[in-house]
């Protein structure tokens, strides 16, 4: 039985632990040719991937292990840090998560290395790389976030996981340079592991905590 969208969101997680288990071509091909039809604002639908395995995705790996961040970012992300609400989720979902792991607060070195796991993916046999024309402007960045998420369900449809990167966004100018895109052209948005997660992991099993509907949404005239 198919599972529903309603599932697919429930079961959605961002995933830090893979098994090794191989991706299948095939349903990776019927994910993307089913995500070609996210809404995007005057069909410009700005998305574009290029998604690795095997040889090719552990040569970029082992670049980046060598690799310092690149100088300057190719965009901040940092903006919302600097409103308490905000950064207080954050923070929140960061206690969660190397609570999870057994890793104090204290324990700089433990969750460097940790967060360092980015690097490879968290295990992951495939990966998504995001990317699209400089020239787009924000509202294209959320045609491109649409389309993100549709890519997400619908490998929970298939029974896959996945779990966004912007820590990627770190080496996106090395990472073009490995995949054959023009840095002067294209930005590099970020990386979507993709595989099965480990049911066994801590890492996957924290609860996540959601802000309350009533303070997010309104509903007027009903």
């Amino acid at each position: 039985m198919s599972m529903t969208v309603s599932e697919a969101v429930a079961t959605r997680r961002s995933v830090r632990s893979f098994l090794d288990t191989p991706v299948p071509l095939d349903v990776l091909t019927r994910v993307m040719d089913k995500a070609r039809f996210a809404p995007s604002g005057c069909n410009f639908q700005p998305w574009e991937a290029s998604i690795l395995t095997g040889a090719p995705l552990k040569a970029l790996q082992e670049k980046m292990k060598v690799s310092p961040p690149q100088d300057p970012p190719e965009y901040d992300f940092s903006a919302p840090n600097a409103s308490p609400d905000h950064y207080a989720r954050l923070c929140d979902v960061s206690e969660r998560m190397y609570g999870a792991l057994g890793i104090a607060r204290e324990d700089k070195a433990a969750r460097n290395a940790f967060m360092n796991n980015n690097i490879v993916s968290f295990g992951a046999p495939a990966v998504l790389l995001c990317y699209f024309p400089r020239f787009m402007g924000p509202p294209q960045w959320s045609d491109v976030g649409m389309w993100l998420q549709t890519v997400m369900l619908l490998l929970r449809e298939e029974g896959l996981d996945s779990c966004p990167q912007e820590f990627l966004w770190m080496h996106a100018r090395l990472i073009k340079e490995h995949i054959g895109v023009s840095d002067e052209t294209h930005i590099f948005f970020c990386g979507i592991a993709i595989g099965y997660r480990d049911e066994q992991a801590p890492i996957n099993a924290f609860e996540r905590s959601r802000v309350p509907l009533d303070e997010q949404v309104r509903f007027i005239g009903f």
